[in-house]
């Protein structure tokens, strides 16, 4: 069986254990102690290790030359990927990466868009090589591959559940099924070196979401407010098809 690292196995890293279990020894690590027994129960093997934004004395993961694939879903790029520098946490993760050879993920965020664009975004329009958050990993591992991922959705992750503003906003959400499928795809095809924008096809309001979500319906018209993020790379160069397409049946 391949082996497979999760590093920072909280909730998106939880699902992708879950789903990819029955393939892949998993090796996660966690920052908490009390997830070391939880994860234990599942038959994962857990590192509990912090990458602190401060000079820290972090050692190479004992396991990492032997992974097959390892997944970064450790927070890179500040509140809500705003463009803070973390240089002291992103030295702490080289140094726990050593000089891993494998097949490796970044799990970024499509916060490395300008906040103000009000057009469709597509990641030519923001290289890798401009984005602090996403450069560090790429200068030492080439062959990483950065999934710059929209607002995180599913289970009991939905709008009705949060006290929303800007209601005629247009979202960029993802289902996380469908970032487990993607990364399984990328997994079996051995990517290097590809940088996706993992986002919903559909972007309705945030109205419209709740709406549907609260079995209502929606007789407002559609806003153009707000930017839009491109999956077509994706749907593409992967021949990808979204479980969850629309971000309106999330809860479905």
């Amino acid at each position: 069986m391949k082996k497979l690292g999760i590093i920072g196995c909280g909730w998106l890293g939880t699902h992708i254990a879950e789903r990819v279990a029955g393939r892949y020894e998993i090796f996660a690590t966690t920052t908490s102690e009390s997830k070391i027994e939880e994860f234990s129960s599942k038959g994962y093997h857990t590192t509990l290790v912090d990458f602190p934004d401060a000079p820290s004395k972090i050692n190479e993961w004992e396991v990492a030359s032997e992974l097959d694939a390892i997944i970064i879903t450790v927070p890179i790029s500040g509140i809500r990927g705003a463009q803070i520098s973390m240089k002291e946490r992103y030295e702490n993760l080289l140094k726990f990466l050593g000089n891993y050879k494998g097949q490796l993920f970044l799990m970024s965020s499509t916060g490395v868009y300008p906040q103000r664009e009000e057009k469709e975004l597509t990641e030519e329009n923001q290289p890798a090589e401009n984005v602090e958050s996403e450069n560090f990993i790429l200068t030492k591992f080439p062959q990483a591959n950065i999934l710059r991922l929209a607002g995180l959705m599913g289970d009991q992750r939905l709008l009705k559940n949060y006290n929303i503003s800007n209601l005629d906003q247009l979202v960029n959400h993802i289902h996380y099924a469908d970032i487990v499928s993607v990364l399984e795809k990328m997994l079996d095809n051995q990517s290097q070196s590809k940088v996706y924008n993992v986002v919903a096809p559909v972007h309705p309001n945030k109205e419209e979401i709740i709406n549907a979500q609260k079995d209502l319906p929606y007789l407002g018209e559609r806003t153009t407010k707000g930017r839009l993020i491109s999956p077509a790379k994706l749907i593409s160069e992967l021949n990808y098809e979204f479980q969850y397409p629309d971000p309106r049946y999330f809860h479905l």
